[in-house]
């Protein structure tokens, strides 16, 4: 019996800069072919018309992705009163429309603080929610429209600006994952009595992870990857002896000690950074391997 190939293709994070008319997927696919490896998957969907950071992991990072995720996420967009559209945004066709030509920025000033915190939200139609096993953007193309049930999420910041047009703003959200912005702007219009739509999405950050670092997607290439370990780097990191390293690559529990920072997940590296594995809190004041990236034998 052969033994299991093994990958040799290359692991990382790329941090991409989303263009407007590409799906997450299509810029999964366009990566493959850029870096070489089938082994891609990104993590916090972007919508086609939104553009900015889209994270990407490559190879062994794939395995990572689920940390990303939970990460928070910072928006910039534009929401324009006075009209609301079937996907809550630019893309979608005109439901419904109201006279808020009395509107002032005072009074969306005023009502942006009862958006703002611990909130609940109803997920839109056109998203990837699912229900009863169904995408809720499949519903929506069969002209089906579900009941949703709001979901917490938490906006940590919503600051707004004003335009020249008084019924157009700009707003910067930084906000939980599993947020959508495009509710939160159909929801400060009916606050303000009316309706609003968003228009001009960009996310500017995830986690740590902003437009800084970010990469068009046609200069993406295996030179451009961040490190495992650097994937991990909003996460508290324990930094492990050689003894342990073999522990951790065979997947055992490590006894919690003070190189544990908080509640975890804890990226766990050897003497030389390299990330070996992400431990959760077990049982006993221990914690335990919730996914080993390192071979036993190898770095």
């Amino acid at each position: 019996m052969s033994a299991k190939k093994r990958d040799d293709g290359p692991d990382g994070l790329v941090v991409v800069d989303k263009d407007a008319g590409w799906t997450s997927h299509d810029v999964v696919a366009k990566s493959r072919g850029l870096l070489g490896t089938r082994k891609v998957g990104h993590s916090g969907t972007l919508d086609p018309d939104a553009t900015g950071v889209l994270l990407l992991g490559v190879g062994r990072v794939t395995r990572l992705l689920k940390y990303l995720t939970a990460l928070p996420k910072t928006y910039t967009c534009e929401i324009v009163f006075g009209t609301e559209t079937s996907t809550l945004d630019a893309a979608g066709d005109v439901t419904a429309t109201h006279d808020m030509s009395g509107l002032t920025f005072a009074q969306i000033e005023a009502a942006v603080p009862q958006l703002t915190g611990d909130i609940m939200q109803i997920p839109p139609m056109v998203s990837a929610v699912k229900i009863d096993g169904k995408r809720l953007h499949q519903l929506a193309r069969e002209g089906i429209e579900v009941e949703r049930a709001p979901r917490p999420v938490t906006i940590h910041r919503f600051t707004v600006a004003p335009t020249k047009d008084p019924l157009v703003i700009t707003a910067e959200v930084e906000c939980s994952s599993g947020t959508y912005v495009r509710t939160l702007a159909a929801d400060l219009g009916h606050a303000l009595g009316g309706g609003a739509h968003l228009r001009e999405l960009r996310r500017t950050a995830i986690g740590s992870f902003t437009l800084r670092e970010a990469h068009a997607l046609e200069t993406v290439s295996p030179d451009v990857l961040l490190s495992p370990a650097e994937a991990m780097r909003d996460n508290p990191t324990v930094v492990v002896t050689e003894a342990e390293r073999i522990d951790v690559g065979h997947g055992k529990v490590l006894t919690i000690d003070e190189r544990f920072v908080g509640e975890g997940p804890w990226a766990v590296t050897d003497g030389e950074g390299r990330l070996l594995a992400m431990y959760i809190a077990h049982r006993g004041g221990t914690a335990k391997p919730d996914v080993v990236v390192a071979p036993v034998d190898g770095r």
